[in-house]
């Protein structure tokens, strides 16, 4: 499965890794008389998460499928910039597109990280676009009530310093973002991925996706407004950290979306619809229904009728207007980086970011045994993480038509048994406090540009010190930081000022 090196600019550099379903794992074999999907994973996972979609017949007989891998994110090789936003993710596909001869293609993203970049896609490069499907319908901006505590969790996880600290963070994230009703087997997966894939070593890498969810500028609805493919939103009912009313406003915002935006409720479900094996069923019969409707495209491999220098040109042009901001059409249409609308002062706080989580990463805790394999727990099962097994692990294979299931799929290299403690079962994780608040309206509000700006300066003078990780969260959860963020409850800022004083 190769790479695509988008080395046009000196001000850049990036190796993107994709993945496709056909024979030979290559763009080359695709079949010209199906249509293609790009789908684009969400945020701390990568394109491995995707074998509930490429693993579905209904889904993989029919269509082209192909995977990348975002910035920052899984194989993906790049840059670390200040500069790094939604806008430059879009611009990324875009060359992608460009360089592989890709056809017009329907658009798959789950989370708030991939539809951001799907929609300003879909803005810039309208003719490649012959639809979206936005699995999890974002927020503008994230929500106040979780941007505190989700500074604070991003501390515990990068200068994690022992097992037990890593993995009882990891565990509170996953629970977080997926709900209570996950698998244990699931969620074993999960936190193997994350220890895995982006340990403390790799602290600068999860700073970058940081800077680009918590400080993302939200869409307008005059920009929402120059969308014109089918759109299809797919949204869980129980989704707290995107609450079910930002998906009905975006439906709303949508005007020109051919046919009409179409919104489709997922009763009882949270976050990452993707992931949870049941539920991306459900979704995925959810959108071939969609893409069934829809004029069939083929996919015959052609070269761009317009050159990358002149169309990335054009779509400078077009991102200028948008923004109201003449000077973006004057940029290197051949970086991506030419394509962020990050604030010159949001950029500093964010380098700042990136160079104090890189300081000292080499010499940062590695869940990793010395053989590359994950380190087995030194706690008992009544602990939160229970003991874990070390085992040699089994590459993916080459994904094809016969693809095993979930269950039976080879392990990728993150990968570890099932834990073999019995004492922490399905009922011992219902019991534990780590879900998500409840729903109260007057605290689901976006956060505003005066506390992303508070937050990234925040991140950037991130104290390293162990004893400053906040001590509340450690014996309960970011859902308990985040409750006394509601109305009458204080300030969650007050809150880790305290805790954090060593009081």
């Amino acid at each position: 499965m190769p790479y695509i090196d988008l080395v046009y600019a000196k001000d850049d550099y990036a190796s993107l890794w994709y993945t496709t379903n056909s024979p030979t794992g290559a763009v080359s074999s695709f079949d010209p008389d199906k249509p293609t999907v790009i789908l684009l994973h969400p945020i701390f996972l990568d394109s491995t998460w995707l074998d509930n979609q490429f693993d579905d017949p209904r889904i993989n007989a029919c269509y082209n499928l192909i995977a990348f891998d975002a910035r920052c994110a899984g194989k993906t090789i790049s840059r670390p910039s200040g500069k790094h936003d939604h806008w430059t993710d879009c611009a990324d596909l875009a060359f992608a597109c460009m360089t592989l001869w890709l056809p017009p293609a329907h658009i798959w993203a789950s989370e708030s990280f991939a539809t951001n970049t799907a929609l300003r896609f879909a803005m810039l490069f309208p003719e490649m676009c012959l639809s979206i499907t936005m699995l999890t319908v974002p927020t503008p901006t994230e929500l106040k009530i979780y941007f505190a505590p989700f500074d604070d969790i991003l501390n515990r996880w990068v200068y994690s310093e022992d097992l037990d600290t890593i993995e009882h963070t990891l565990n509170e994230i996953c629970t977080f973002l997926l709900g209570l009703d996950v698998h244990p087997d699931l969620l074993d997966d999960l936190i193997s991925y994350l220890e895995m894939r982006y340990p403390p070593f790799q602290r600068s890498r999860i700073g970058e996706m940081a800077n680009t969810i918590m400080n993302r500028t939200p869409l307008t609805a005059r920009e929402l407004a120059t969308v014109t493919a089918p759109c299809l939103l797919i949204h869980g009912e129980g989704n707290q950290i995107h609450p079910l009313e930002y998906a009905e406003r975006m439906k709303a915002e949508l005007v020109n979306a051919k046919g009409g935006a179409r919104l489709f409720i997922l009763k009882g479900c949270e976050g990452y619809l993707n992931v949870v094996p049941s539920i991306a069923s459900l979704a995925n019969q959810v959108f071939s229904k969609f893409l069934a409707r829809l004029p069939h495209a083929d996919s015959e491999l052609l070269p761009p009728e317009e050159s990358i220098p002149d169309r990335m040109q054009r779509a400078l042009e077009q991102l200028a207007e948008l923004a109201g901001n003449p000077s973006i059409a004057d940029r290197n249409p051949l970086s991506s980086m030419s394509f962020s609308r990050v604030e010159p002062e949001v950029k500093q706080l964010q380098e700042s970011a990136i160079r104090l989580f890189a300081s000292g990463q080499h010499k940062a805790f590695s869940p990793l045994g010395a053989d590359g394999v994950r380190c087995a727990s030194t706690q008992s099962g009544s602990t939160i993480t229970g003991s874990w097994a070390t085992a040699k692990a089994t590459p993916i294979p080459v994904r094809n038509n016969r693809a095993p299931a979930y269950r039976q799929r080879p392990k990728p290299d993150w990968a570890a048994p099932a834990r073999t403690d019995s004492k922490l079962g399905t009922a011992a994780r219902d019991s534990m406090d780590v879900a998500g608040p409840g729903a109260r309206d007057a605290a689901y509000e976006p956060a505003s540009t005066e506390l992303m700006h508070d937050g990234a300066m925040r991140r950037s003078a991130l104290s390293v010190n162990p004893a400053s990780v906040e001590r509340f969260v450690v014996k309960g959860n970011v859902s308990r930081v985040a409750m006394s963020a509601l109305p009458g409850s204080g300030a969650v800022s007050k809150m880790l000022l305290r805790s954090g004083s060593g009081s």
